[in-house]
């Protein structure tokens, strides 16, 4: 499995962005994907999954800001992320969890950067 994410970039606080995650290779029993990220020093952390029956988790700092969503047919997530802020500032990986296996797969990060 092949992930690509896109959408990163600079804005202002306030602003928003829409980061785009690319899955390809074999989908097949692909069930959680979901936005992790990593802010500078700091260590990676969860953003918002979405698991195959469909369900959504955020963390507590995004929810109301963010919300993730899924096309199944494309093999496309997405993270809309509004009212950003500079503590939003980070590299977003995109990935994928095969239950069946407990497989991860990564994607290279793409770099959102928060202004003040």
């Amino acid at each position: 499995v092949q992930l690509q994410a896109s959408g990163g970039g600079l804005v202002q606080a306030g602003g928003s962005l829409r980061l785009s995650c690319a899955a390809s290779g074999s989908m097949f029993r692909i069930d959680d994907m979901g936005w992790y990220r990593q802010p500078p020093g700091k260590q990676r952390e969860l953003v918002a999954r979405i698991f195959g029956e469909g369900t959504t988790t955020y963390a507590d700092s995004v929810k109301g800001r963010f919300t993730i969503s899924r096309d199944n047919a494309k093999n496309v997530i997405y993270l809309q992320m509004n009212s950003l802020k500079p503590e939003d500032t980070g590299v977003y990986y995109c990935n994928a969890f095969r239950r069946r296996t407990g497989t991860n797969y990564w994607g290279k990060g793409t770099l959102v950067t928060v202004s003040s």
